[in-house]
């Protein structure tokens, strides 16, 4: 396997640095690392991101996620292992991710239910939260990159 190209955020000067700036911005806000990681891996998994499911799985594991959280992950709803915030955070991630699946993308239940669970401050790191991993995602799957390549990168 070969990617297409190199990462876009490689090779346009100072986009990286851009990106990573994006997510810093939002860490102060509330919003758990556990809920970014899990927010994170919901949306690639919807995506089929396997870049970002390698990184975001070690990110996971890094801060003590359960292996039962993770496995379990694409099926929260039915599993017993999420809180009502994170199933909130979840259920806003998918709406948010699948934007063209349905005419009422993000239904005010949805947002409801998050806006009960999160701040103004946490809500709106949540929603650039998901906005950032799509835009990785996407960045990610276009240009086909490798999971495990960005390993060596970093190294």
């Amino acid at each position: 396997m070969e990617a297409r190209i190199q990462n876009p955020a490689i090779t346009i000067p100072g986009l990286f640095d851009a990106l990573q700036a994006l997510g810093v911005a939002s860490n102060g806000e509330g919003l758990s690392k556990e809920i970014r990681e899990l927010v994170a891996l919901r949306a690639s998994q919807i995506n089929g991101c396997s870049v970002c499911l390698d990184m975001h799985t070690r990110g996971a594991k890094k801060i003590g996620e359960s292996d039962e959280r993770l496995f379990t992950l694409a099926a929260w709803r039915d599993a017993p292992y999420f809180s009502d915030a994170e199933r909130a955070a979840l259920a806003l991630t998918e709406a948010a991710t699948r934007l063209s699946d349905r005419s009422n993308p993000v239904p005010d239940d949805v947002w409801n239910d998050a806006a009960k669970n999160f701040d103004e401050p946490a809500l709106a790191a949540l929603v650039v939260t998901i906005a950032a991993i799509n835009l990785w995602n996407r960045l990610n799957i276009v240009t086909g990159q490798i999971a495990g390549g960005w390993t060596a990168q970093w190294a």
